[in-house]
């Protein structure tokens, strides 16, 4: 019983600090603009490096000092307390991208997030879905929470 509330406590946890600043629903678009898809690639990148533990990358695709580059900072303190707990402890991203509306030098996208967790020979998954939020700086699509 212990184990079960421990993989629900750590699979929430985990959903909680990624998924800081999603809310709402949406609608998939049939054709992406350029900027559109750089904001898509953006995201499905940010995903790939919490994947992969990049820590240095995933808060490259952040606004600096925004609430998604603090939440990537103690997304990374809350893994390598697990990984040190745990040995070898696995999260995988997979994001779905959708709905992507740019507005000047902000954009928003609505994502289907499937989080698959593994640990201690158990493992576990969640979905989550909600908007995600991008501020265009120097040229280059960020990710903010507001």
């Amino acid at each position: 019983m212990r184990i079960i509330n421990i993989r629900c406590f750590v699979l929430m946890m985990i959903t909680a600090i990624v998924l800081t600043g999603c809310s709402g629903g949406g609608v998939t678009t049939p054709s992406l603009s350029t900027e559109e898809a750089k904001v898509k690639s953006v995201i499905q990148e940010y995903f790939l490096a919490l994947n992969d533990r990049n820590w240095n990358k995933a808060k490259n695709y952040c606004v600096y000092g925004s609430d998604r580059y603090y939440a990537t900072i103690g997304y990374q303190q809350f893994i390598d307390s697990l990984a040190s707990q745990y040995g070898t402890f696995t999260v995988i991203y997979q994001a779905n991208v959708s709905n992507v509306s740019v507005n000047g030098n902000y954009a928003q996208a609505y994502i289907n997030l499937n989080v698959i967790v593994s640990y201690a020979g158990y493992s576990d998954s969640e979905s989550e879905s909600g908007y995600y939020y991008l501020q265009k700086i120097n040229n280059n699509w960020k990710i903010y929470a507001p």
